[in-house]
């Protein structure tokens, strides 16, 4: 598993972010692989293994498929024990999507540091009801 924090988001963006993840990610695994397959048209700048990307992987492969539902539950997992510090903002069920809960808790209580602050309604001061 690699991650990365809502700050490297922050102050990376989300794509950079996301390729800094795969990067960890293919660091942790024990066997290094001959391939990977990107779900996406770009993959990190710094992949030293053979690669292609493939635009809606998760529809074509059942590797980049399988990856995307591990990660899913993952991140899932993280929100739920998030959830337990956290408890106004019901991440055990909105998992920190944009839900109306969510957007009302943040209004209420402001951001953790588990809140990207780019989120376009905190980046934009627009978290109002």
């Amino acid at each position: 598993m690699g991650a990365a924090s809502a700050r490297a988001i922050d102050k990376l963006n989300i794509l950079a972010a996301t390729h800094l993840a795969m990067i960890r990610a293919l660091a942790r695994l024990r066997v290094r692989p001959a391939h990977a397959l990107i779900d996406g048209n770009r993959a990190p700048k710094d992949l030293a293994i053979p690669h292609d990307c493939v635009i809606g992987g998760d529809a074509k492969s059942l590797s980049i498929a399988a990856a995307s539902i591990c990660a899913k539950v993952v991140r899932d997992r993280i929100m739920e024990r998030l959830a337990t510090r956290y408890p106004a903002y019901g991440w055990e069920s909105n998992k920190g999507y944009g839900a109306k809960t969510h957007i009302e808790s943040l209004v209420a209580h402001g951001p953790t540091p588990h809140h990207r602050l780019s989120f376009a309604p905190l980046a934009q001061g627009r978290l109002s009801l």
